[in-house]
């Protein structure tokens, strides 16, 4: 499990170029809150392939956009990424 020091993250699916081929989750790490609504780029990307679901724990305040079909989660002070055969658990701490 890999631990990481963000404000923010957005979970993201990477586009598909065929039908046959799979699903990659994408991370994005931001040292600041709502990094969509200013165009931010991430500090770290974290790509992962063949990820068919993403399990989030221990998190309470989690916005989901559908303009871009992106999970938004603000208020962090840690995230941890666990990624076991085609599942990710992204598990964490939030000032709220």
């Amino acid at each position: 499990m890999a631990t990481y020091k963000a404000k923010s993250v957005v979970i993201s699916r990477k586009p598909l170029h065929d039908k046959e081929e799979e699903w990659s989750a994408f991370i994005g790490l931001f040292n600041e809150n709502n990094p969509h609504l200013k165009a931010k780029v991430p500090f770290k990307v974290i790509e992962v392939p063949h990820i068919e679901k993403i399990r989030i724990r221990e998190l309470r305040n989690i916005s989901y956009y559908l303009r871009g079909n992106d999970i938004v989660i603000n208020n962090l002070t840690e995230l941890s990424i666990e990624t076991k055969d085609d599942i990710m658990t992204l598990t964490g701490k939030q000032n709220l």
